[in-house]
């Protein structure tokens, strides 16, 4: 018997000490308690060390940036590996396309739920993007010394949405096939270049087998290196020049006012506590909405209307009154305009601050830019109907063109 308890004994106090003797195996070193350990562990970890190894205060405050770019990291994530999974059971053919999604819908373990947060995942890295930008733009955090690092920030905009509509026709159903016929078609409308990159996206002269095929390659291995790139590169830039916008960084006396604090603990728990609750959120409405599906793409019966992807309908819309203006000069002016705002707006004043008021019209502009958008998406939502008449869906009648 006395064999027996020390038996339990040794049991209980080496499971008592397991956690422990991983950390350390992993780690090398025990939990840090002092602050110089503290510091220590942000500098000699492999994914934290990309993270300053103390932060202002100000910085991890919820008002500051929501955690808007970190949810954009973990979003790209999520779908890095739910695609992955999906590749798993996914065929890039115009013959098997449609069945491999039923069979994801209906016979694959996890495969509904894998794909519904794949889906969801995307559509909301595409509003996460946004927001982030408006955040960066609202408190002025794009001026110098960060303005490569907003070009950055443009660039990956322009791959979600690449990711987000190259992704789209996948599924091979007549949802898909004729948004990206309607997308397609706006790249067209550019001048002299437009029918050509429409030929090298397609791989002929309507969505295909070669298009589904370049899609897939798009989508799985070209776009997702040069945006895991991009994003390695954005981040690295934001601790180089010199972490988030501060309101007093033009003034390194008053700035001591705000104090540092180490980034391990606090920040790393509140970005694992950033994960658990945007993975909670993303399965919650994976497990209640399921992705959209319609019936197999038809070639020989279109969709009436047929629309783009919802990021895309505010282009729709434009194009509908002019096709030059609306698919080749609203986008083109407004990603230049994109590009050249930090080289032009160099003034050093509203730095880190939410509507500033030293930036009272540059706000301004950006609002009107930002409800243009959306109520042009929301009118090709919600207000067209066949043959792109308006209508009203409240009463459920044409409403007057």
């Amino acid at each position: 018997m006395e064999s027996l308890r020390k038996l339990i004994s040794a049991v209980g106090s080496g499971l008592r000490e397991a956690p422990g003797r991983l950390y350390r195996s992993v780690f090398r070193s025990s939990y840090p308690l002092t602050l110089r350990q503290q510091l220590s562990v942000v500098v000699n970890n492999l994914i934290l060390h990309v993270h300053p190894s103390r932060v202002f205060r100000r910085s991890i405050k919820p008002s500051t940036t929501f955690g808007l770019g970190l949810m954009c990291l973990y979003l790209f994530i999520i779908e890095w590996v739910t695609g992955v999974y999906l590749m798993f059971y996914y065929e890039p053919s115009t013959g098997a396309a449609y069945g491999r999604i039923l069979d994801l819908n209906y016979a694959v373990a996890f495969g509904r739920l894998m794909r519904n947060l794949h889906r969801w995942a995307a559509e909301a890295m595409v509003v996460a993007v946004v927001i982030h930008m408006c955040r960066v733009f609202y408190t002025g955090a794009y001026k110098p010394p960060r303005e490569f690092n907003w070009v950055l920030g443009v660039v990956l905009l322009i791959l979600t949405l690449a990711l987000s509509f190259t992704g789209y026709l996948l599924p091979w159903d007549q949802l898909s096939f004729w948004a990206i016929t309607v997308g397609t078609n706006i790249v067209n409308y550019m001048p002299v270049l437009g029918p050509k990159l429409r030929f090298l996206l397609l791989g002929g002269d309507a969505v295909g087998s070669e298009a589904l095929l370049r899609f897939y390659t798009l989508h799985v291995i070209a776009i997702p290196a040069v945006a895991a790139l991009i994003i390695n590169y954005h981040i690295w830039r934001v601790i180089k020049d010199g972490g988030l916008a501060h309101p007093l960084e033009q003034n390194p006396e008053a700035q001591r006012m705000d104090p540092v604090v180490p980034t391990f603990p606090t920040v790393v728990y509140t970005e694992l506590f950033v994960l658990v609750v945007l993975m909670a959120g993303l399965t919650a409405a994976s497990l209640i909405f399921n992705a959209p599906l319609e019936e197999e793409a038809n070639p020989l019966l279109p969709s009436n209307p047929s629309k783009a992807p919802w990021y895309f309908l505010g282009l729709q819309e434009l194009v509908s009154y002019s096709a030059f203006w609306g698919g080749v000069m609203a986008p083109a002016l407004l990603t230049l305009f994109l590009l050249v705002l930090p080289y032009m707006d160099r003034s050093s004043e509203g730095i880190g601050i939410w509507f500033s008021r030293a930036r009272t019209g540059m706000n301004i502009l950006w609002t009107f830019i930002l409800v243009a958008i959306v109520v042009f998406t929301a009118i090709g939502v919600y207000l067209r109907g066949p043959n792109w008449n308006f209508y009203w869906p409240w009463e459920g009648w044409p409403g007057p063109n």
